[in-house]
């Protein structure tokens, strides 16, 4: 678990932890919130040999209406910071799956994603006036969903963050979003139908399938770890179904 003292002292900077801390409180608000036990081989990982100084710490609970909550903090080489989550909700329940990224490069946030998914077929008709009724025109770097982008809703929100005003926009709609997941997940109760429930493990499966298309995420990983370890990474912690 990615301890208090470490997010405050290590090299996480100002955005990233106002984004943690309001996606923790988020969280905490969930119904039987406990965590999930990982293999702690995968979940931190600390590294000063010289040139490819890392870490990564990692965040898995779980919750009512949630499978797994997880949460991972990173830094490579000292230039590339990571801020990633994904809630995945049980597919027992009616929730779409929350995916927020950050990502930083020395001091220029390249890239700033946040999106309510779709966990089956015309399920965002219930919240997708709450979110696109958000003001997101103060973002002068918007960016175009990448082609494996089809799991995100019309509603995801995607740019690189150009000034403080941008930074702290961001943190309004990504705080935004979360206000409507959590009311949602406390206004569902647990649904009986297979069939809808195996078309929501469908969307889940193919919502990690796309995921491990991002070729970036294991480029990463690859000049800091061997391949077996990479793709054990990213099917078991990240994208896991």
């Amino acid at each position: 678990m990615l301890s208090e003292s470490l997010t405050k002292t290590k090299l996480i900077d100002p955005l990233i932890l106002t984004l943690l801390q309001n996606i923790r409180e988020h969280r905490s608000r969930l119904i039987n919130l406990s965590c999930l036990e990982v293999d702690p081989n995968l979940s931190n990982i600390i590294s000063n040999e010289e040139g490819k100084e890392l870490y990564i710490e990692n965040e898995f609970h779980k919750a009512e209406g949630f499978r797994k909550l997880h949460i991972e903090v990173a830094e490579f080489s000292k230039r590339l910071k990571i801020l990633h989550c994904v809630f995945f909700p049980d597919p027992k329940y009616d929730i779409p799956i929350f995916g927020m990224d950050l990502v930083k490069v020395n001091e220029v946030v390249s890239a700033a994603i946040v999106d309510l998914s779709p966990s089956s077929k015309n399920q965002n008709i219930k919240y997708d006036k709450l979110l696109s009724s958000i003001d997101k025109s103060v973002f002068e770097s918007k960016r175009d969903i990448p082609g494996w982008g089809d799991i995100f809703s019309e509603n995801v929100f995607f740019a690189s963050l150009k000034n403080e005003i941008e930074k702290n926009v961001f943190c309004k709609i990504v705080d935004h979003y979360l206000l409507v997941l959590i009311k949602l997940s406390q206004s569902v109760s647990v649904d009986s139908d297979q069939e809808i429930i195996q078309e929501r493990i469908k969307y889940q499966k193919n919502y990690c399938i796309q995921q491990m298309k991002n070729e970036k995420t294991s480029l990463v990983l690859l000049k800091y770890f061997n391949k077996k370890w990479v793709d054990e990474y990213i099917k078991k912690v990240l994208f896991d179904f």
